[in-house]
């Protein structure tokens, strides 16, 4: 999964709703002109691209760049967010949502954890806290989808709820070929009810 790229829309239309909440090891905030550094050390990485459809490889200063642009405007139906050790402060990867046209108008799910952070529970934390964030901001439903070669991907979004909605092709950047995935859902009264019951994956 990765945030999608997409074009920042006018600022006067911004819609300020502040961060996700911050999780037992994780803040969830926004990237900062000085996080360029380390987004391009993490997000350069074919590993983590060919596992993505919309990440670029070689992901340049520019692509790193643009992320941060990216996470200084807020819609209620988009945000891009950076995903920080709480201990150190760095960055580790970035997570968000926004609108898509190809699934109607629902709002996509997405996010990346630079390699060195895989396999922690990282995705998961980050992936519950903006899951709160975005239904408790309007969103009605969120869709993700991710490659059916990456079932850490898988995991994480049915540990957060999801539940899979069939199969497609996706065109990735990284991999530079079309792509089996696998498409989840979550709806908002869904989400209510496995937070009411304890759902935990």
């Amino acid at each position: 999964m990765v945030v999608e790229y997409e074009e920042i829309p006018e600022e006067s239309s911004c819609f300020a709703a502040g961060s996700p909440q911050d999780t037992a090891r994780l803040v969830i905030d926004r990237a900062r002109k000085d996080d360029v550094a380390d987004i391009l050390f993490l997000a350069n990485n074919r590993r983590i691209a060919e596992k993505l459809t919309n990440m670029p490889h070689p992901f340049t200063r520019e692509d790193a760049k643009a992320l941060v642009k990216r996470c200084e405007v807020q819609f209620p139906n988009q945000a891009t967010f950076a995903i920080r050790m709480m201990n150190t402060g760095r960055i580790i990867g970035a997570i968000g949502f926004n609108p898509l046209t190809e699934d109607f108008g629902a709002v996509h799910l997405g996010y990346w954890v630079g390699e060195p952070f895989w396999n922690q529970g990282y995705a998961t934390e980050a992936v519950q806290s903006v899951i709160e964030f975005a239904f408790s901001n309007g969103v009605k439903e969120l869709s993700a989808s991710c490659r059916v070669s990456n079932p850490a991907s898988h995991r994480v979004l049915t540990k957060c709820g999801f539940k899979q909605d069939g199969t497609t092709k996706l065109h990735s950047l990284g991999a530079k070929a079309v792509v089996d995935a696998t498409r989840f859902t979550l709806t908002r009264a869904q989400w209510i009810a496995n937070m009411r019951w304890g759902y935990a994956g």
